[in-house]
């Protein structure tokens, strides 16, 4: 708004400008302030002049109001231009109110959204006092105080029409104020929600009133800035106040400035009159005279100021108006803020009422805490409030915001606006001011001059009374004077007047003259500057084809490293080669250790079997022991520990089997890590074999790339040529240019000196020049851009080039990335590998343990055997034992019980480690369900391989017709070639018997894999009993893939039996033709051979030219095929390139150029109202003012003649003009239809040049195609004809077929003449033994049939010398020797004769064969070149239907194309109408502005014309008309001056609009071209992209053909082979061919006639025999594959088999080892138990007796302090002698004991005196009549006795120990080995060294040794006195350390071979139960 005020004003500025000076500011707006004080100052003015003057000045004021209704019409013209910008106003005021109608929608919606977040509250509300139950009500948040405001307002925002912008701008904000509401109350809703939600969820939680206290803090600091904005406001309202006072105060002064200025000016004019009356003090009145009509002046002029002054009131008075509506705006938004703030506070009470009624729900949250259940149901409504609730806050803060916001910007808007207006009018009024105020002074001063004047003058009146007369004459003479002064300065005036119009008319021609030589100056200037740009642009240009040839060698560099890079790739590929080879060498060493390991299982599953078997053995050994101890069991009660054993059995055999099936997992996991790494080998080699592939890739597109890099080079050097000639040429030219320049320089230098019309001459010749020279510019800035177009060509061909090779750097980066990266795999595998083997140690490691733990198991087992056998022998003691001893079984079982206990706890320390081992065993369990997984996985796979093999089966089926087909065809083929084959029967034989024992083998290696089958067949289901869940799936495959090898055998057989069949029939058929080989006419045959051979020979290379002119031809085909690709899909891109091109020019026609005509002509219309009403106000004044003239000319005849002149010359000038304007614009629109007919030429051309490329692009597209369309037509002729000639060759090969057959039966029927004269030899030779030797030789000749006749005849006559011979047999003796050695010698030459025969045979036979192989060569190549030629015409047929669709696809596009030239061409004329138009508009455009320069100059004519008829009018008044002419002729002369300029100037205004067209034409020239440039480009990068796709396309091809010939010739060895073997095997059947001739030649006959038919079945079955061939190679693959799986899983089942055999071995091995040792440890616990069970007999009496002894224990130990005292003293003295103390307390002892004991201590007593067992026996008999068993073996007598136990004197301290601790420490004393009783001789005593003593320590066993060692070594720094007996007194004297030399003290060991229990060191405060588990443990 600021900008379109400012734009009125500047313009009125302007137009006022041109006025006067006192009109400089009519837009302007005064205010208030100015206007009284200008009342004021009229007042005073009015108040101070005299009554006398008044009428003066009302006459002065008529010739005023002239003045003043011109002014009034100058202000009717702007109060016009004001409505034309109110027009504007209003266009801009629509597009306003269409936004409020906008703005209004959106209010509408945000109010329906309010009322809907209000409905919502409401529902919040009356759901959370529903939830309260009553606590509290929620007041309804209503927000219509709110809404109210913003509907009134609406409704009365639309009552007028004219809207003002202060009623948009509070539209504005209050859709602005209603989105902040709505935003503001959903975020309180939000955070009404969010505290519900908190409230609910936390119930009695403090974060309540936490938030509580936030949000009064919010409110509070809201209430503040409230506060602090409503002050801030305030303030600055204050401000603007004192700004505004400011302002006019400041207005004031300066008026009052003016004023004195105004004062001291009308001074100085009155000093300037005083100076013209020349000093006359006379001349009072006629000074007051002028003075009176300066005042008249004056007053017309205050007159004129007032009206201006209540214009301009009228004006301030609207623009307060205007300010009062602001301010009520103001007012507006002040209410607004209220209104709002009001609506805050309404919120936070609602906000602290919600709080209060949460904080009252809390307390009855926790009361009801029973209904949770309903709050549930409750709980979203109240999330939802909480939602709200938070909603609503943030909507509040974002609403004071925004209310901040916009009360700065509704400030900022309307202050920056009120300024602006204010300082625009206070401008207005300081220049208007100004003006007046100096006015009013200059009236002031002279007012004041004239009244001191006045006062004078009357003082002189009354003095000079006398004076009078003489006054009178005076004043005549003055006024006289006056007048002529008068007529003198009016005359001055108007020369002055005139001499200024002439300066100003000079000045301004020289002006224009200057303009003129400052244009061309800097054309000249503009001209050397393009000589220089261009130069310089030479210059660039020239560096540029430099930096070009620098870059060119910058990029054979790069070339040659790229080269050289290659060959390092090549390299690295060598190295990657190797590495692979380095892989596959691992993998092989890999594969080898796999069989290696296959082969360990094999043996461990064998030696697992011999284990089964063991175990079974053993397992019905442990039956009969159990039916062995059945009976025992029904006798005792102590069952239980038999049942103990018999489960701890099971347990083992369930661990055994449970280690079974851990190892057998183990081999499947072995097996399934094998097979993965198998795998993972072949994905290697696969990924080895893509990478080679890449790399070749990669080489081939490099040498592609670098063929296309010198190309590149050599159309760059091509370029570079092309621009240095074109810079030649450049160059040139400017050189001429340069020279015109030059030239028209020095004509300008030459011009100046010349006149006006010479100069116009010359600037128009120059103007043409200087278009020419534009027009030469733009064509070299065309070529200059040209050449710039094609080096960016080039550029993005090298960089092009550039980034392919970086695309190849990339790729040769990824490759080794990729090796990199399989090296890392490599590295990876291995580690795993290495892991696997980590895993495979372990878990021997593991086994090795559970082989330890079986041990100790069996070694308890043996333990427990020899218990249960103890205690048989216990219970056998029992039964003998006499009745006294029955309590002792109660002992018995108490001492059982204790070793039930002891076995029970060892029970638990089993289950324990059992446990554990169920630990392993789950996690091995878990492994098994991972393999399970992975067994059904194999499951799948198998479901898949088996649909696989069905089809296979399928396949195979039919694969066996079509071989048996073969076969057919084969046989008619064998007895074709039967005659060419000839070889001895020896070589057959041989043969034969080898393909026969090959049979043999294969029938045996079938049969093997049958019997391995069986025998994995019968392991599977002994295993499957151990392990049924597990072993089933394995069942399913093994009986799957026993099904599918069955099947495989199955169709073996069948076919080895049809081969057997078919080689035994070929055999028989070569035997035949073998006899028949033997003939005369072999060598002619082999000549026939030979010729046919050539023949062959000749038709095969035939066959090769013709297919190989057949293969050019097909890529021939191809190529077109491509190329005709090609260009439809060109023309399909352009199409659409077309098609988007007419969218885009109708949318730009449519839209752009309507609305840029419709404001140009409203525009033009305005501006040419304008001038109309400004030339109409002209001509009003002209009208008056000739008026005037004619009124004030009426009296005299001179002036009615003058004004008659002056109308006729006004007249005249009116029709000069009139012609002048016409032939201006006949000039225009001639000039106008020539640039209209020079664009629509150029255009045409353009189009012309256009259709003539397209025209020759489509005759070259037509006469391609033509030629293609020729080329194939002719193509396919010669294909006809190549094809009949085809024919015709195979007529002739059919032909040769059939002589060929009847040559061969030729050859037969000789064989069959030769054969019967042969048999006919020897019967006739049959006379005589000694003929029979001499023709034998000459019949296996077989040379010729002379020699034959000549031997018959010899015969003969030999014959009849034998007879003669025979009848004088005694007399020719002599003559026989002779004869005999005749024919011995006859005999050798034959010999010779036989084997040059048989050599040359060998060498014949050997040339045939080899004919034979080169004769089905040539064969095999015709077939195939037969084939290719069948697959060559079907790739043309399919080319040439390919070629008809492209021709239908070319006329389809074709018409396509056709349509939419038409749709173009439809475009193209609506765009030439358009631009027709939018010229034609140009054009009126044009004559528009001519016309408004015209009505412009008019004004300025007419304004000139009013002053000088003003001047003609004072002229008239004086009555001089001479100069009037003068003045006249000036003028027209100056007029028609004027006008040339004009004129001038409009043609260099039309000449550089013209220039402007041709820039803007040249632009959308450059635009067109670069969009050429670009589709260009994009089609050369799809053309690109096609190359390399075509060339990937043929480099596949060209791979495909090579794997092709690859096959094909694998395909020929197979042949070649399978004819080898076939040759063979018909060579081996010769013997039998004899036989089958005749059905043979049957059969040839039939054959002869199958043939024909055959040959039209080939070409049919040859493709099914491709086909069926890969199928079968396929299903060969599968069957390998299949039989490769089959075989591995069962070499490694049987591996599998093997180890768990050897690993059963080991374990019976170990078995057996721990048999032995726990029949050792059964013994010994044997005896250990008979010693038990008497200690606990003696036990249970001893406890009997510690009662008693216990009242002895005070006397006995004071007893014992005194021996202990003693035995200190005398340990180391009497350990050799025999104590008396001892004896002594043994006495003692002796008769202290109960009577059954003291024997005991008899004998104690008797070893010790060493009284003779015998003795002592016989003793005791006597005192008790008979001893127990166990008591005899107490004293040691027999292998079995126990140690004794000598009491010492220390021991008496036992009584006061319980039994259990005396117990132990007899047990302790029972496991030291036993020695005899002491001798008390030192001779008896054996020492250390001694022999005896070493035999009993080797015979001792290790363990005991060592625990001896260990025992003295532990027991060396015990106390005698608190460790047990044992410890204190060691038995067995270990190693010589005690001080008494080798021994005990008292005892020697008797036998060390018997078993002993280590002691422990137990001390006495231990309990017995503890000592006794811990022994039982150690043992």
């Amino acid at each position: 708004m600021s900008s379109w005020l400012g734009g009125l004003g500047s313009g009125l500025g302007q137009s006022l400008g041109q006025v006067g000076g006192s009109l400089a500011s009519l837009t302007g707006q005064i205010s208030n302030f100015t206007k009284d004080m200008l009342m004021e100052g009229t007042e005073e003015v009015e108040a101070e002049l005299p009554n006398s003057r008044r009428k003066e000045i009302e006459a002065i004021h008529a010739i005023l109001r002239s003045e003043n209704e011109r002014l009034k019409k100058l202000c009717a013209d702007l109060e016009e231009k004001h409505e034309a910008s109110e027009l504007q106003i209003k266009q801009q005021s629509t597009s306003y109110r269409s936004q409020l109608q906008q703005k209004e929608v959106e209010i509408s919606h945000l109010k329906a959204r309010q009322i809907a977040l209000q409905d919502q509250l409401l529902k919040l509300q009356s759901a959370a006092q529903s939830v309260s139950s009553g606590a509290g009500s929620v007041p309804a948040t209503t927000a219509s105080s709110s809404f109210g405001y913003g509907v009134s307002h609406h409704a009365s925002a639309f009552h007028d029409d004219d809207m003002d912008f202060g009623d948009i701008i509070s539209s504005q904000q209050e859709i602005n104020r209603l989105s902040n509401e709505v935003s503001r109350l959903e975020s309180e809703v939000g955070h009404w929600r969010h505290i519900a939600q908190t409230s609910k969820a936390q119930g009695s939680n403090s974060s309540d009133q936490d938030e509580i206290c936030k949000l009064q803090n919010i409110i509070k600091e809201l209430k503040q800035n409230r506060s602090q904005e409503i002050d801030d406001h305030q303030h600055e309202m204050s401000v603007l106040q004192n700004a505004h006072q400011q302002k006019l105060t400041e207005i004031t002064r300066r008026h009052r400035e003016e004023l004195t200025d105004y004062e001291e000016r009308i001074e100085e004019l009155e000093n300037l009159l005083q100076q013209g009356g020349s000093g006359v003090a006379v001349t009072d009145h006629s000074k007051i005279h002028e003075m009176q009509k300066i005042i008249q002046v004056l007053q017309t002029e205050k007159v004129e100021s007032t009206k201006k002054i209540e214009e301009l009131e009228d004006k301030i008075e609207d623009i307060s108006k205007k300010l009062s509506s602001a301010e009520n705006d103001r007012d507006v938004l002040r209410k607004e803020k209220e209104r709002l703030s009001v609506e805050n506070r309404q919120m936070m009470e609602e906000c602290e009422s919600l709080k209060l009624e949460s904080s009252k729900l809390q307390p009855y949250a926790m009361k009801h805490g029973d209904t949770v259940t309903e709050e549930k149901t409750i709980l979203p409504q109240s999330t939802s409030v909480e939602e709200e609730v938070f909603r609503l806050q943030q909507a509040l803060s974002d609403a004071e915001n925004e209310i901040m916001r916009l009360s700065n910007l509704n400030q900022d808007n309307s202050l920056t606006e009120d300024n602006q207006k204010l300082k625009m009018h206070v401008q207005v009024l300081e220049k208007e001011n100004s003006l007046l105020s100096q006015e009013k002074e200059e009236l002031q001063i002279s007012l004041s001059k004239l009244n001191n004047e006045y006062e004078v003058i009357k003082s002189t009146t009354t003095r000079n009374m006398d004076l009078d007369s003489e006054l009178r004459d005076l004043r005549l003479n003055l006024e006289a004077k006056e007048q002529e002064l008068n007529q003198s300065i009016t005359e001055r005036e108007t020369l002055a007047a005139e001499l200024e119009e002439l300066d100003r008319q000079n000045q301004e021609a020289t002006k224009h003259m200057i303009l003129i030589k400052d244009q061309l100056s800097k054309q000249q200037t503009e001209g050397d500057s393009i000589i220089s740009k261009l130069k310089k642009d030479l210059n660039d240009e020239i560096k540029r084809v430099h930096q070009l040839e620098d870059d060119k060698m910058n990029i054979t560099k790069e070339f040659n490293v790229q080269k050289e890079k290659l060959i390092q790739n090549e390299l690295v590929l060598s190295d990657l080669h190797l590495t692979n080879q380095k892989l596959e060498d691992k993998v092989e060493d890999l594969v080898d250790q796999l069989n290696k390991s296959q082969k360990n299982n094999l043996n461990i599953q064998k030696e697992n079997f011999e284990l089964k078997e063991h175990i079974k053995q053993k397992e019905e050994e442990l039956s009969r022991v159990r039916d062995e101890l059945t009976p025992s069991h029904n006798q005792d009660s102590h069952s239980n520990c038999k049942d103990d054993l018999l489960q701890e059995r099971e347990a083992e055999v369930r661990s055994l089997k449970q280690n079974l099936s851990e190892i057998e997992q183990l081999n499947e996991n072995f097996k399934k890590v094998a097979f993965d790494l198998k795998m993972e080998n072949e994905k290697l080699v696969l990924a080895c074999e893509d990478v080679r592939h890449q790399l070749e890739e990669s080489i081939a597109g490099n040498n592609q790339i670098s063929l296309e890099k010198n190309t590149i080079v050599e159309a760059l050097k091509m370029e570079k040529g092309q621009l240095e000639a074109e810079l030649c040429r450049a160059e040139k030219r400017l050189l001429e240019d340069a020279n015109k320049y030059e030239q028209t320089i020095k004509e300008l230098s030459a011009a100046r000196n010349l006149s006006a019309s010479a100069l116009q001459l010359e600037q128009e010749r120059l103007v043409k020049l200087n278009q020419e020279k534009d027009f030469e510019i733009a064509e070299l800035k065309e070529k200059i851009e040209h050449m710039d177009t094609d080096h960016k060509e080039t550029k993005k061909m090298w960089s092009s080039s550039l980034e392919e090779q970086k695309q190849l750097t990339q790729l040769i980066n990824e490759k080794e990335i990729f090796i990199e990266k399989l090296q890392e795999r490599n590295s990876e595998l291995q580690e795993e590998l290495d892991e696997y083997t980590q895993a495979l140690r372990k878990n021997e490691i593991l086994r090795q343990t559970i082989e330890e733990k079986d041990r100790n198991l069996g070694s308890m087992k043996e333990e427990n055997n020899h218990l249960k056998e103890e205690l048989e022998r216990l219970r056998e003691q029992q039964s003998r034992a006499v009745p006294t001893a029955e309590p002792k079984t109660l002992d018995s079982i108490t001492e059982l019980e204790s070793e039930v206990s002891q076995l029970n706890t060892i029970k638990d320390s089993l289950e324990e480690e059992i446990k554990h081992h169920r630990k392993i065993i789950e996690d091995q369990n878990q492994s098994k369900v991972q393999l399970l997984q992975s067994l059904r996985e194999q499951k799948e796979e198998m479901d898949e391989f088996k649909y696989q093999h069905e089809q296979m089966n399928v396949t195979h089926a039919q694969l066996l017709l079509e071989k048996d087909e073969e076969i057919k065809n084969l046989h008619k083929t064998i007895e074709q070639i039967k005659t060419q084959l000839h070889e001895e029967r020896q070589d057959v034989q041989t043969e034969n018997s080898d393909i026969f024992q090959e049979t043999k083998v294969q029938s045996l290696n079938i049969e093997n894999g049958s019997e391995k089958h069986d025998l994995s067949k019968a392991e599977t289901e002994k295993l499957v009993k151990g392990i049924k869940e597990r072993e089933l799936e394995i069942k399913l495959l093994n009986e799957k893939n026993i099904s599918l090898t069955k099947q495989i055998d199955q169709l073996s057989k069948d076919e080895v039996g049809k081969l057997t069949q078919i080689i035994q029939q070929k055999d028989l058929e070569i035997q035949a033709l073998h006899a028949r080989m033997s003939s005369a006419a072999y060598t002619q045959d082999v000549v026939y051979l030979q010729q046919q051979l050539q023949a062959y020979a000749m038709e095969r290379e035939q066959v090769l030219a013709v297919l190989s002119e057949k293969t050019r031809e097909n890529s021939h085909l191809k190529t077109e095929y491509h190329k005709m690709i090609d260009i439809v899909a060109a023309k399909e891109a352009a199409l659409i390139k077309l098609q988007d091109e007419n969218k885009k020019l109708s949318t730009r026609f449519e839209s752009s150029g309507q609305e840029m005509f419709r404001e140009t002509i409203q525009n033009l219309s305005r501006i040419i109202r304008e001038k109309d009403i400004e030339i109409d106000a002209l001509s009003q004044k002209c009208q008056t003012l000739l008026t005037v003239l004619q009124t004030s000319t009426t009296g005299s005849e001179v002036g009615g003649v003058n004004s008659n002149q002056f109308e006729e010359l006004l007249q005249e000038r009116d029709k000069l003009k009139q012609q002048v304007k016409k032939m201006e614009e006949w000039k225009q629109q001639v000039m106008t239809t020539v640039q209209n007919m020079q664009r629509e030429s150029a255009q045409l051309q353009e189009e012309l040049h256009q259709l003539q490329a397209q025209v020759v692009l489509d005759s070259d597209n037509s006469s391609k195609l033509q030629v293609d369309y020729t080329g194939l037509i002719q193509s396919y002729e010669q294909n006809e004809t190549k094809l009949k000639n085809f024919g015709q060759e195979l007529a002739q090969v059919q032909h040769s077929i059939g002589q060929l057959c009847n040559t061969k039966d030729l050859l037969l029927g000789k064989l069959d003449i030769i054969s019967p004269q042969l048999s006919s030899g020897p019967s006739l030779t049959s006379q005589s033994a000694e003929s029979l030797r001499t023709s034998k030789p000459d019949v296996l000749s077989e040379s010729s049939k002379q020699e034959i006749e000549e031997l018959r005849k010899s015969l003969q006559e030999k014959d009849e010398t034998i007879r003669t011979l025979q009848e004088n047999n005694h007399r020719l003796s002599d003559s026989i020797a002779a004869t005999s050695e005749l024919g011995r010698k006859e005999h050798e030459q034959t010999d010779s004769e036989i084997k040059q025969l048989k050599e040359k045979q060998d060498i014949l036979q050997k040339s045939l064969k080899e004919k034979d192989l080169l004769i089905k060569a040539k064969s095999d190549q015709l077939l195939s070149l037969n084939e290719n030629f069948t697959n060559k015409v079907n790739e043309n047929e399919l080319l040439r239907q390919a070629v008809t669709n492209l021709k239908e696809r070319t006329l389809i596009l074709e018409m396509d194309i056709c349509k939419l030239k038409g749709e173009n061409e439809k475009i193209v004329e609506t765009s030439r109408g358009k631009e027709t138009e939018y010229q034609a508009l140009q054009e009126t455009n044009m004559k528009f502005s001519m016309m408004l320069r015209e009505k412009e100059f008019e004004c300025h004519s007419m304004k000139e014309k009013a002053l000088a008829f003003e001047q003609l009018l004072k002229e008239k008044e004086q009555g001089k008309t001479g100069e009037l002419n003068q003045l006249l002729n000036a003028v027209k002369s100056m007029q028609e001056k004027t006008v040339m300029f004009q004129q001038e100037r409009d043609q260099v205004l039309l000449a550089l609009k013209q220039k402007q067209m041709e820039s803007t034409a040249v632009q959308k020239e450059v635009q067109h071209l670069r969009e050429k440039e670009l589709r260009l480009n994009q089609e050369l990068e799809r053309l690109r992209n096609h190359l390399l796709e075509s060339e990937d396309s043929y480099t596949r091809e060209a791979l495909a053909a090579e794997d092709r010939e690859a096959k094909l010739r694998k395909r020929v060895t197979q042949l070649e082979e399978k004819l080898v073997s076939s040759s063979n095997a018909m060579e081996s059947a010769s013997h039998q061919a004899s036989l089958q001739v005749e059905s043979l030649q049957e059969q040839l006959n039939t054959v002869s006639k199958q043939r024909d038919e055959a040959a039209g079945q080939l070409s049919v079955s040859r493709e099914q025999v491709k086909q069926y061939a890969l199928s079968l190679s396929n299903l060969q693959m599968v069957l390998e594959h299949f039989q490769q799986e089959e075989k591995a899983m069962y070499s490694a089942e049987l591996e599998k088999h093997k180890q768990l055999v050897a690993e059963w071995k080991k374990k019976a091995e170990n078995l057996e080892g721990k048999l032995v040792s726990l029949q050792e440890s059964l013994d010994e616990a044997n005896a250990a138990l008979d010693s038990a069970s008497r200690l606990t007999e003696q036990l249970d009496l001893k406890e009997e007796q510690i009662e008693e002894l216990k009242k002895q224990n005070q006397l006995r130990q004071e007893m014992l302090d005194e021996v202990q005292k003693k035995l200190m003293n005398l340990v180391n003295s009497t350990e050799g002698k025999v104590d008396k103390v001892l004896m002594r307390n043994l006495f003692i002892g002796h008769f202290h004991t109960p009577k059954n004991k003291r024997h005991e201590v008899l004998r104690l007593m008797g070893s010790i005196l060493d009284i003779k067992r015998e003795e002592m026996d016989q003793l005791l008999n006597e005192d008790q009549g008979g001893v127990t068993r166990w008591m005899t073996g107490w004293l040691g007598g027999g292998s079995k006795s126990v140690p004794n136990t000598p009491l010492r004197p220390n021991q008496q301290t036992q009584y006061n120990s319980s039994f259990s601790e005396l117990f132990v420490k007899f047990l302790e004393t029972e496991s030291h080995p036993s020695v005899p009783p002491p001798k008390l001789s030192v001779h008896d005593m054996k020492p250390l060294d001694s022999p005896g003593r070493r035999k009993l320590d080797t015979n001792v066993p290790e363990s005991f040794k060592d625990t001896a060692a260990s025992r003295s070594g532990r027991r060396a720094d015990v106390s005698p006195f608190l460790a047990p007996r044992s410890a204190a007194v060691p038995l067995i004297n270990p190693a010589g350390l005690g001080p008494g030399g080798p021994g005990h003290l008292l005892l020697k060991p008797i036998s060390d071979v018997l078993p002993t229990f280590t002691p422990l060191p137990v001390l006495p405060d231990n309990s017995a139960g503890v000592v006794l588990k811990e022994l039982l443990k150690q043992q």
